[in-house]
């Protein structure tokens, strides 16, 4: 073969290597991440899971968890509509409780953690770690809102009733492709005004105190910052869903590294450790959900 045909075929050559190597080979289990010494946490700066300033519950844990692993912590920003694909290297869409795949994405984590709730479609890309945090959907209001709080009874699906028959003809803001997606609490089926925000998860709040809406779902994490930082600008009507809970995020071919994280996890709340960064971050939490803590 003649140089100048070697160099013509070298050139596509290179280009392909290099479009292979902006797509990480998924599967990084526990012995590849040990070998190559690093960790990569897929975060969203969110509530106080990940404060978007080099801390958060879900910080502290990760960077606990490397060190415990020998491996170098790394954080890797990413958004609600990327996360999931972020992991598994594949563009993906939730159809109710199922999804649909699209086309191949890179990889650029090895793990989310960001109060990343369990949800059912999840279950079909990712293996989630033992639950880390509670949490439920409410309904918040202004506080100048006519609408008053339900009364809680002994039954968490007559509250949810209750209060899907109070936003009849309301509007009510809710977010797309996240926990608060309203086709998760089939809230079009109440009759409310369902307005589909634009922002960020923890805009919603600022958004219903900016007067955008007299309603808006909220997870209780946000909810708890945001009843904090706008004290007195809005109030809590009632619960949306049943109680839920969060975890960490896996891809399923890293069953190895989800189980070194119970493990880890087991050990951070039997020493105390754990308590102690709930306390941090979320000191109001166990007045809500005392019966998550005890486990």
């Amino acid at each position: 073969m003649s140089a100048s045909r070697l160099r013509r075929l070298a050139l596509p050559l290179a280009a392909f290597a290099l479009f292979l190597g902006t797509f990480p080979a998924p599967g990084r289990d526990l012995p590849e991440i040990q070998k190559d010494g690093v960790l990569r946490h897929l975060g969203i700066p969110y509530a106080n899971f990940v404060s978007g300033a080099g801390d958060g519950m879900d910080v502290e844990i990760m960077q606990l968890f490397c060190k415990n692993l020998g491996v170098k912590y790394q954080y890797v920003k990413t958004d609600w509509g990327t996360v999931v694909e972020d992991l598994i290297g594949k563009k993906v869409k939730a159809v109710g409780d199922n999804v649909e795949f699209g086309a191949a994405v890179p990889v650029r984590g090895d793990l989310i953690a960001n109060g990343f709730t369990i949800l059912p479609w999840r279950h079909h890309v990712v293996d989630y770690s033992t639950p880390t945090f509670p949490s439920q959907i409410w309904l918040i209001a202004r506080a100048d809102s006519k609408m008053k709080p339900i009364k809680p009874s002994a039954n968490i699906d007559d509250d949810v009733a209750e209060v899907r028959k109070m936003i009849k003809g309301k509007k009510v803001l809710a977010l797309p492709k996240t926990c608060l997606d309203p086709g998760l609490y089939r809230l079009g089926d109440t009759g409310a005004e369902v307005g589909l925000f634009n922002g960020k998860l923890n805009e919603l709040a600022p958004a219903l105190v900016n007067n955008e809406a007299e309603l808006t779902i909220l997870d209780v994490p946000d909810a708890l910052i945001a009843l904090e930082k706008w004290s007195g600008k809005i109030k809590i009507i009632g619960p949306i869903s049943r109680k839920q809970e969060m975890g960490v995020g896996f891809p399923k071919d890293a069953p190895k590294l989800r189980e070194a994280f119970d493990r880890f996890l087991a050990g951070l709340r039997s020493d105390g450790t754990y308590d102690r960064i709930v306390k941090k971050y979320y000191p109001t939490i166990y007045a809500f959900f005392p019966e998550f803590f005890k486990k």
